[in-house]
């Protein structure tokens, strides 16, 4: 946790987020257009606050058209009440309003990728200001990151997954372990720091980030809803900042812990056509298998283009569109880490 920096950013908090007790309100992004002069966006928010102590900021909504975690959020500021709390909870259901309400990955306002846009600016776009706001106001606060995704419109994944950046140091390992394994979700990634997400801007502030990857298509799903939440509350007790009857006695699952390392573990289509995939979610692949294939309807005398894996692997996710373009992501794999085992 840092200290928070002078605000800047012209978001208004509705909520003191130095009160003790629980409150919700709306963070107030201005935002004036013609059919509102003095308007503001409303980014839902909430705290919950019992004491000093750890904070844990919990967001959703990063991209619109992940629902599990927006559910999954809602249902705890429902539930959570302040003598569950040691410390605080900030919780986000919709963290880049515009794209949640929109159902859209990306904001209709700017295009803005909140997750590929941090640390932001608070003289940008709403997206830049939305992640500003996030990283130096939220994050300075904060002790740990959980940011609750899915694959979205274009993407499935292979049930329930966590996401951590690879640990800087044998003792930050030891702690990351610890942490995954307490969400306790059936598999966690370890992959290569991005500079631009909110997993980046968590370690830049000092804090731990856990992200969350539940199903995807665009849908919601009810097992992965309620494994996404009860591992959430075991953590949150593992951490000390929740306690009483509603922590699970147990977290969903074992953790087996996986890695994603680079270009090798991802499949692009280079053509534009309609795609067959010649694996399933789940299955082990190797380096030079067939991955799929991209047929032309358009061409029908046109032979199809068979695309390969370039390294051996679990294949963890998939696109959902069978249309596919240039630089479209097909798969991703993930590979057994022999840290961990």
């Amino acid at each position: 946790m840092t200290t928070p920096r002078p605000a800047t950013n012209p978001i208004r908090s509705e909520i003191d987020l130095d009160a003790q007790g629980k409150h919700t309100g709306y963070l107030r992004l201005p935002h004036s257009v013609h059919r509102s002069a003095y308007g503001w966006i409303p980014l839902p928010v909430a705290s919950i606050r019992n004491g000093d102590g750890l904070v844990v900021l919990v967001m959703a909504g990063n991209h619109g058209d992940e629902y599990e975690g927006q559910i999954i959020v809602s249902q705890l500021i429902r539930e959570i009440d302040v003598q569950h709390v040691s410390g605080q909870l900030i919780l986000l259901p919709m963290a880049n309003f515009p794209a949640a309400a929109a159902g859209t990955r990306t904001s209709p306002l700017d295009e803005g990728n909140l997750n590929r846009s941090f640390p932001g600016d608070s003289a940008g776009t709403p997206t830049q200001v939305i992640a500003d706001y996030i990283e130096n106001t939220l994050l300075a606060r904060a002790d740990y990151l959980v940011d609750l995704h899915s694959g979205g419109s274009s993407l499935l994944y292979d049930g329930a997954n966590m996401l951590a950046i690879e640990p800087r140091d044998a003792e930050e390992a030891v702690r990351v372990k610890a942490l995954l394994s307490a969400f306790g979700l059936p598999k966690a990634f370890l992959h290569p720091l991005n500079p631009v997400t909110g997993s980046a801007a968590a370690r830049r502030q000092g804090a731990i980030s856990i992200v969350t990857e539940l199903g995807g298509a665009g849908m919601s799903n009810a097992k992965l809803i309620r494994d996404g939440r009860d591992g959430l509350l075991h953590f949150l007790g593992f951490v000390g900042v929740l306690h009483g009857s509603i922590v699970p006695a147990q977290p969903p699952a074992q953790t087996r812990f996986m890695r994603v390392e680079g270009p090798h573990h991802y499949v692009y289509a280079y053509d534009e056509g309609v795609v067959e995939p010649l694996v399933e979610l789940g299955e082990r692949v190797v380096k030079g298998q067939a991955a799929a294939r991209i047929h032309f309807p358009d061409t029908p005398l046109r032979e199809p283009v068979t695309l390969y894996f370039d390294g051996d692997g679990e294949v963890a996710c998939r696109r959902v569109q069978a249309s596919v373009r240039r630089g479209d992501c097909v798969f991703h794999l993930a590979e057994d880490d022999p840290r961990y085992r």
